[in-house]
């Protein structure tokens, strides 16, 4: 079922059949009672909505139509701003990748969860790039509505005739927590603190093509896409952040290590045949006071929460901190 908020339900009802609050909720209650509460009150709402012939849904195009459980959802919007992709592991041992964006128009933002080939598609992305999104399925993510894309959805950018007004939320704000309080699945979160540890950059072979991770088998490298390929490297990094309240280990991925240590790809790529070079940019490193924006995930292996970095900010600003500090006291 589509999971739309009941209070829409309720505003959709009163304004499509002309009802009034207590007529639409009469209404529901009445079938619940009928259905000797066999099925939810949103159960009983879509019900009502139909016998009085009024669309729940309406296919207009807009993110403010899309709720979870919606299929071959199409949109367009425009691009808020996009985060790293990343890869990762499935359990029967091969890789998947994955990216996320957020979208915007005049009526929301909405988050864009990309997989397999659609993911390549977001590091392609910029802010105030319009795309077209075909055949998106729309899931619940803490009570959240995003969509999602696979190898069977399409993602077209600056599609021809498509013109986005003023976006209503230029971007979803972060929320501030401090390290301690911080759970498994947070998302969209911001911290701030002074990096305590920093580890030696990982490195690991990709297709030049693409970005997807290829293996060495019998001396050389071949991509599933594009065949046998000189490999490309990305790498990863590792600093522990210090809040005062507790600390947790960051990871940071390509660009978003590039941000924090000031470097270019080829300066991270020359760590990697210098490793010893890497040692003075680590002392560097020490003390400094950080905002990283991201999601937390938890290690099964270690049993510990990581934070997986999204956006870095290697000097935030001392007088938005200030008018912070000063609007919680």
């Amino acid at each position: 079922m589509i999971r739309i908020p009941y209070a829409e339900m309720i505003a959709k009802i009163k304004e499509k059949a002309g009802l009034s609050q207590e007529e639409a909720e009469s209404k529901i209650n009445d079938k619940l009672l009928q259905l000797s509460g066999l099925i939810s009150k949103e159960g009983a709402a879509h019900i009502i909505a139909n016998e009085l012939n009024v669309k729940l849904v309406e296919p207009g195009g807009k993110i403010k139509d899309i709720y979870a459980g919606m299929r071959n959802v199409e949109v367009n919007g425009k691009v808020q701003q996009a985060y790293e992709v990343r890869e990762f592991s499935r359990q029967d041992g091969s890789a998947g990748k994955v990216g996320n964006f957020l979208l915007g128009d005049e009526t929301g933002v909405m988050r864009v969860v990309c997989w397999g080939s659609r993911a390549d598609q977001v590091s392609q992305l910029k802010e105030g790039d319009i795309v077209r999104l075909v055949s998106g399925l729309c899931r619940d993510n803490q009570g959240k509505c995003e969509i999602h894309l696979g190898d069977n959805s399409q993602l077209i950018l600056n599609p021809s005739g498509v013109e986005i007004g003023e976006v209503k939320q230029k971007k979803t704000a972060s929320l501030r927590k401090e390290i301690k309080d911080l759970s498994e699945n947070d998302e969209n979160i911001e911290i701030l603190g002074t990096i305590v540890q920093v580890f030696d950059p990982k490195y690991y072979e990709v297709c030049p093509e693409c970005g997807t991770r290829i293996k060495d088998k019998d001396g050389e490298f071949a991509c599933l896409k594009h065949g046998k390929v000189n490999p490309d490297y990305a790498y990863v990094v590792n600093v522990f952040l210090d809040d005062g309240t507790e600390n947790i280990r960051c990871v940071l991925f390509n660009k978003q290590a590039e941000f924090l240590f000031n470097k270019s790809k080829e300066e991270m790529d020359s760590f990697r045949t210098s490793p010893e070079s890497f040692e003075s940019l680590k002392t560097e490193m020490l003390g400094n006071i950080v905002k990283f924006i991201g999601r937390v995930r938890k290690n099964d292996f270690f049993d510990r929460l990581e934070f997986m970095t999204q956006l870095v900010f290697p000097e935030p600003n001392p007088e938005e901190e200030i008018q912070r500090l000063k609007a919680e006291q």
